[in-house]
């Protein structure tokens, strides 16, 4: 998984019409750069270090996994889109749309073409002022002081004039209409990615399974007759006590709960991996705990083939995963995909990722988010 990363961007426009070159502007940022998590009030300001009409400035928070130099490059490819024809010329210039990189995270950064933080954006009020609405516990690196004391300091005595609220595209979706998501999908499928992603971008509780520190894991695929029925029950007893625990503890500060799996996984990884006597016995264990257990209010399959699953595997380079045949992901996939069928009162979402790349390409990852939404405003 990759890091997200904080970066705040100024936009401002002063020709055409201004309302829209904005609003256009921070679609094309969310649908093709980067989630648009937050977004300023829309102020209007008069031109400054230059005579020109005013301006149209907001400040937005983007989060993503890509690096300051390729946001630069990304965020000049959104200006030339909207029509900005950037001139050789020295001193400001009148335009449709500006887009300048005020903060990545609290890093300093200072190369030929890119200076974080922005220089100027302690003495400019039409930065901070934006900036301050997105309520936003941030430092700057350099003076160590918060945008709220960057303002009081600012000598700036220029207008902000309000002109509108703006909505960012996460704060229209309706997730924020359910308590308890669950993502799941076959090993390798991304449903953990895409859970940590999910919280990070919409204020959700993030609920992860503890794979990791199960000691019959690598034994297990090294001897699976052997470990299964260990591994199995282990699984099932730490997964219904994560669940119960978590979705227990309601968090004041996060708009919902979303979890990388369903407690019913261990009955389909057991039907795959068990012996039937054993089998027999975990499905009364399983019965038992899974009466106690809260439903998702929507549950989120992850399908990926089987040749693309391994791909995932091979490359995200756990050990005792390597030697995992394609027989296996595929028992596990139809062991999903049968659960599914016969739960007609879970309320579920199948989606194919196999031909998505929902870390490094935007758009995969905001389709996924519609049709998530989509889901949720049509139940």
């Amino acid at each position: 998984m990759m890091d997200q990363h904080q970066v705040i961007l100024s936009l401002g426009s002063n020709q055409g019409d201004r309302l829209a070159a904005i609003l256009s502007c921070i679609d094309l940022i969310h649908n093709e750069v980067a989630v648009v998590v937050k977004v300023s009030k829309l102020y209007e300001t008069p031109a400054w270090g230059f005579e020109s009409d005013a301006f149209y400035n907001c400040a937005i928070l983007v989060h993503t996994s890509k690096s300051a130099q390729k946001m630069l490059s990304q965020v000049l490819k959104v200006e030339k889109n909207l029509g900005r024809v950037r001139k050789n010329e020295a001193g400001y210039q009148a335009r449709i749309i500006d887009i300048d990189i005020i903060s990545y995270d609290e890093e300093i950064i200072a190369t030929e073409n890119l200076n974080i933080p922005h220089p100027l954006l302690q003495n400019r009020k039409f930065v901070l002022q934006p900036m301050l609405d997105l309520g936003l516990n941030w430092e700057h690196p350099k003076y160590k002081k918060s945008i709220a004391e960057l303002l009081l300091n600012c000598e700036d005595s220029s207008e902000c004039k309000v002109i509108q609220n703006l909505i960012s595209p996460i704060e229209k979706l309706s997730l924020h209409n359910f308590n308890y998501i669950a993502i799941e999908g076959n090993i390798g499928a991304g449903k953990t990615t895409l859970a940590t992603k999910l919280a990070a971008d919409c204020n959700a509780k993030l609920v992860l399974e503890r794979f990791a520190d199960n000691p019959f894991l690598p034994k297990f695929y090294k001897d699976q007759s052997r470990y299964a029925f260990p591994l199995e029950m282990s699984f099932l007893a730490d997964r219904y006590q994560q669940l119960s625990d978590d979705l227990a503890q309601f968090d004041l500060f996060k708009d919902f709960v979303v979890a990388d799996y369903h407690i019913f996984k261990s009955l389909i990884f057991a039907k795959v991996t068990l012996q039937e006597d054993e089998f027999r016995l975990y499905k009364t264990m399983f019965d038992i705990i899974h009466k106690e257990m809260p439903k998702p209010d929507l549950y989120v399959y992850l399908y990926q083939n089987t040749d693309r699953l391994l791909q995932n595997i091979k490359k995200r380079g756990r050990s005792y995963e390597q030697e995992i045949p394609g027989e296996y992901l595929e028992k596990i996939n139809r062991g999903y995909l049968d659960y599914i069928k016969t739960q007609t009162d879970l309320n579920v979402l199948v989606i194919d990722v196999s031909d998505l790349d929902f870390v490094k390409k935007q758009e995969d990852y905001v389709f996924l988010l519609n049709a998530i939404n989509k889901k949720i405003t049509t139940k």
